[in-house]
């Protein structure tokens, strides 16, 4: 996939003082997304498997009439996919790909609140001692003495690795 990049999508804060994000669980980490980049919360519904795709975006879904793509950004990171449980929705975002906003299901073990970030409180990822990949990461956010992950989706996107 292609991914355009801006000067206003390499940085989740656009020069604002307050980021609105939409926060959810991923294998028991918290992350969050740009709020404008959110279409909808579904509860779970039938996904189809298409064969030869990548594990990352393995599976569609029925989006009102619509045939979207359903991501797990848990492999990116390196995560063990786990199954879904009561608590599992499908965040549908729209996101810049090939040349057009593209609109993109993704799976949550839960799904939080929409709340602010505050600039100050978020930092760049170290780039020793991660986890994960350092240039998926927009920053993250202390938070009541825990960190938040703002993913760069578009980096998760335009990435090789998800193709396994």
């Amino acid at each position: 996939m292609q991914i355009i990049h801006s000067p206003t999508t390499d940085m989740p804060w656009q020069g604002q003082e307050q980021l609105e994000v939409l926060t959810f669980d991923l294998n028991g980490e918290i992350f969050a997304l740009e709020a404008r980049v959110v279409r909808e919360i579904l509860d779970l519904v039938p996904a189809t498997v298409v064969p030869g795709a990548p594990l990352f975006a393995g599976r569609i879904i029925n989006f009102r009439g619509r045939v979207i793509p359903l991501t797990d950004i848990r492999l990116p990171f390196g995560m063990e996919p786990t199954d879904p449980t009561i608590d599992s929705r499908i965040v549908v975002i729209s996101l810049p790909l090939q040349g057009a906003e593209v609109l993109v299901g993704m799976m949550t073990d839960r799904v939080h609140e929409v709340t602010n970030f505050f600039h100050a409180a978020s930092e760049p990822p170290p780039s020793v001692g991660m986890r994960w990949r350092p240039d998926f990461i927009h920053c993250l956010v202390k938070r009541d003495g825990e960190f938040i992950i703002v993913p760069d989706l578009e980096a998760i996107f335009a990435s090789n690795d998800n193709r396994s």
